[in-house]
């Protein structure tokens, strides 16, 4: 991850904005959950002109408990993202080595995150300013047994109503390693007087390629061996 990728004009810009947008949200009584990363692949980066992946926010009222159901009326474009989610034991700070950031995840598990494609990804800034298109993260059981972020024999497999729809045996060729983006998120908030504490969940971007979602469709994730997550569209 690039150190500094918070000077660039458009990430400054759309950072500032969207933690304005969070500080605004946790006054009105929501509560916060965590932080989510996009835009991290290769391909992603190099079409939006950063060099690393952006990160947005979670909250409490954005949670919801696998197996529910979503109604999509009145979403421009809804689409579905597979992704690993990263429970932090303990505070990052700044500047924390690999060995450091590994010592503070606690857990990992699976997620789906629902994003609205209300634009075309094409302006960081706007990107930014709108929270990464967030709507809805689904989050499974945290296994203390991947404390550190290991993801060896860890396999993914999406199933779209009932037959599968795309796997990997590689859940961070997409998105670098955890530990790496750990520590990117920990240092882009700290540049912005926020920090990466102990409690939060960084959903670490898609494992696979994102894809749209319509009414009546149901999405399984399974992070074999460590745990499944479902979500219906209505």
């Amino acid at each position: 991850m690039t150190a500094k990728s918070w000077e660039d004009p458009r990430v400054h810009a759309g950072m500032t904005a969207q933690l304005r947008l969070r500080r605004e949200r946790i006054g009105r009584g929501d509560a916060p959950l965590g932080w989510k990363v996009g835009f991290g692949s290769p391909a992603a980066m190099e079409k939006l002109g950063i060099s690393a992946p952006l990160i947005g926010f979670l909250m409490q009222s954005g949670r919801l408990a696998s197996g529910a159901t979503v109604p999509l009326a009145g979403w421009t474009k809804a689409v579905g993202e597979c992704e690993i989610a990263v429970h932090m034991g303990a505070d990052l700070a700044p500047g924390s080595d690999e060995a450091t950031a590994r010592r503070a995840i606690a857990a990992l598990g699976p997620a789906i995150e629902l994003i609205d494609r209300v634009r075309p990804p094409e302006e960081v800034e706007a990107i930014l300013a709108g929270n990464i298109y967030q709507r809805h993260a689904v989050l499974g059981a945290a296994d203390p047994s991947r404390a550190g972020g290991s993801v060896e024999g860890v396999r993914g497999v999406v199933l779209r109503n009932g037959r599968e729809h795309a796997s990997t045996t590689d859940p961070q060729a997409a998105t670098g390693e955890l530990t790496g983006i750990v520590r990117h998120v920990a240092d882009t908030l700290a540049a912005f007087g926020e920090k990466l504490s102990a409690g939060d969940v960084i959903i670490t971007g898609a494992i696979v390629p994102p894809f749209p979602v319509e009414p009546g469709e149901e999405m399984v994730f399974h992070l074999d061996p460590i745990g499944t997550v479902s979500v219906r569209f209505a």
